[in-house]
Parts: C-alpha cells; structure tokens; sequence
C-alpha cells in the first residue's frame, strides 16, 4: 500500500500534556480540518473544509485549554473528518461522507477499497493505537482513569435551533455521565443535553465503544455549541467554566462500582 502521508504533511496525532497526572485522559476526535497534500482539499475550497463539516469548530481549543486546567493529557486527531471520520467504524456509516450536510466531497465519491484501507492505515489507526498507548500506560498497576471526548455541535440542523449549551453523551455505564450532568445543571443558566444533540448509543459510534467499554472505564462524550466557542479566547472561557464540573464528576466517577444501567 502506497503511504498517504508524505512530507510537509501534518502527522496523524498530537498528544499535550502527556506529564498530566489527573486520573482522566482526554481525546478530541474531530480537532484538526487539515488533509493530506496527496488529496488536493478533497476537491473543496479552504471555506468549505472551515465549516463545521471538516472538524468540529472550537473543540480543540476547547479541549486544549480543559487538558491544562484539569491537568490530563489530550490526544487530539491530526485529519479532518472528511479524510476519514476518527468516531466512526472504518468502512461504516459516515466514516468517509460523500455527501456532508448537503456538501458534495468530490474526492470520496466511489472510493477503492484499497483508497479507503489507505486513508485508515495513514490518519485513523495511528490516532488510535495512541489513545490504547496512553490508556494502557496510565492504567498500570491497576490505576482508574476515566475518558473523556470532547466534541462541539452546530447551533442548528436542518432548520432546528439547538437550545443546548452543553450536552453529554453516553451509553449504559453511568457512572462519569451522571454525576457530570448534576455538576453542569448546577448551574441554572446552562442548558444541558443528555444524549443531546447526539448519543453515544447510536450504532456509528467507535471512540468510546472501541476504547473505554473493554477496559470498563467510566466514560462519556462532551458536546459544546459551537456558536459558544467559535475564537480561541471563547473556547478557553467555556473550558475553564466546565472545568469544575469535570473534575468533580471524574472524582466521583473513580469512587462509583460499575454497575451498568438498564
């Protein structure tokens, strides 16, 4: 197989903080809109790979800032989302879009099986043999850690305003999800989803089914409208006013037996 990635390109992961001695590893799945020079912007122009088809708009910067104030490490994919989708099954549903939210992806239409295998082997499987390093290395010796993703969302979708702030995704186990939704309704400002505007149970979901659920760590995903942290300096706000929430909720996550809900 012809390698994808050639010099000059971005590689397929970056890690912060990986000193970060918090019980919690962070991901950003959807955190970069670059792609690879042998793919010629997908045959999209730079604004199209700017909206929020082609990375999720101020999660990296939200999730960046969340890594320092919490102090845990941050594993953030190196590829738009239209290479090829990081929480989505290599090959599944959505996994390399031809068509996202009405945008036509000249460069996925009818890929080879071989182009699809390439675009995995090169921005999908690095990314996520380095969130199962990571794991594997802060859970030695029996030590609990939970995981963390953290995702934003468009204010609106086929013509419906989204009234969240914040949402949390989740499957079956309760234990980091619940306590995190208690924390963040605390505040009675904030509009807080709970398997909105997305859920985690959804069949296309991969990052927490492929990584958290075998190891049972208590898990879940974080969702921020993306209208809220569209600058840097937003994004930074937003994570330090979610910041206590989280680790609030981490801590009593790691002090809850796993008892999965109905």
């Amino acid at each position: 197989m012809q390698p994808l990635l050639g010099p000059g390109d971005p590689p397929p992961f970056r890690v912060h903080n990986e000193r970060g001695e918090a019980p919690l590893l962070l991901l950003c799945d959807h955190a970069s809109k670059a792609v690879p020079k042998a793919l010629d912007g997908l045959g999209l122009r730079a604004k199209e790979l700017s909206r929020h088809i082609g990375w999720d708009i101020g999660g990296f910067d939200a999730a960046l800032e969340l890594s320092s104030q919490l102090d845990a490490p941050l594993v953030a994919s190196g590829y738009s989302r239209l290479v090829i989708d990081c929480n989505r099954w290599p090959g599944g549903e959505g996994s390399i879009p031809e068509i996202s939210d009405g945008t036509e992806v000249p460069a996925n239409m009818g890929l080879s099986q071989v182009q699809i295998d390439a675009r995995a082997h090169a921005c999908f499987w690095p990314y996520h043999q380095e969130v199962d390093r990571r794991l594997d290395r802060m859970t030695q010796g029996g030590r609990q850690v939970c995981l963390l993703v953290v995702h934003s969302f468009t204010p609106q979708m086929k013509g419906f305003k989204r009234p969240w702030h914040v949402g949390v995704l989740w499957n079956d186990d309760p234990r980091l999800p619940k306590p995190l939704l208690a924390e963040l309704r605390r505040d009675g400002a904030l509009v807080v989803g709970d398997n909105e505007p997305y859920s985690a149970r959804a069949s296309y979901e991969y990052t927490l089914t492929a990584h958290a659920r075998p190891r049972a760590l208590p898990h879940c995903s974080l969702e921020v409208r993306q209208d809220l942290i569209e600058t840097p300096d937003e994004a930074r706000t937003w994570a330090r006013k979610l910041a206590p929430a989280i680790r609030a909720a981490v801590a009593a996550a790691l002090a809850a037996a796993y008892i999965p809900a109905n």
